[in-house]
């Protein structure tokens, strides 16, 4: 993998915050995608997350998720299946997140034939917050692909400590 990767995400940092922005190109359609995305028995398995949803505008997203049991939640600001999800992240400050984190994720898929354009943003990461999501969010991304093509998932912590080089880590975070 070259820092040229297309499947690499994009960090952008303004002052204390920062944004994560993730283009993946899926083989499968929209509605396989969503599936994917939204259904609590597949977040399961490529987020390694125990979800409750209420899918519909207002609704609510409530996880417990990856190896560390981050546990967040928020409101669904987006509900347009199969092509927008888009929901507060919510989490109360622990130790791998000392200030919490009140941010966006806005999931876009857009058809192309029979695959899909996956655009992942997610905004008002603190700088910390954001240099460890990075590799995460990549790693997952990678799981989420795997899955949809029915082959083993990566395992996320090898799969984080072989892509975190490609993101930066700013001082103070």
């Amino acid at each position: 993998m070259t820092d040229m990767d297309p499947r690499r995400g994009q960090v952008q940092v303004d002052g204390a915050h920062a944004s994560l922005h993730f283009v993946r190109r899926l083989r499968h359609g929209p509605e396989r995608v969503w599936a994917a995305l939204t259904d609590p028995a597949e977040l399961k398995r490529w987020y390694m997350a125990q979800a409750e949803i209420d899918g519909r505008l207002g609704g609510s997203v409530a996880m417990t998720s990856g190896p560390a049991q981050f546990v967040w939640t928020g409101r669904i600001l987006t509900w347009e299946p199969p092509r927008v999800f888009a929901y507060e992240f919510n989490a109360a400050p622990r130790p791998e997140l000392p200030e919490g984190e009140t941010t966006i994720v806005r999931w876009e898929l857009v058809a192309h034939g029979d695959e899909t354009e996956l655009r992942l943003t997610h905004t008002r990461l603190t700088r910390p917050t954001a240099s460890g999501f990075a590799p995460g969010t990549h790693a997952l991304l990678d799981r989420l692909e795997a899955q949809l093509a029915g082959a083993p998932l990566p395992g996320f912590v090898e799969r984080y400590a072989e892509v975190q080089a490609l993101y930066p880590r700013w001082a103070g975070a």
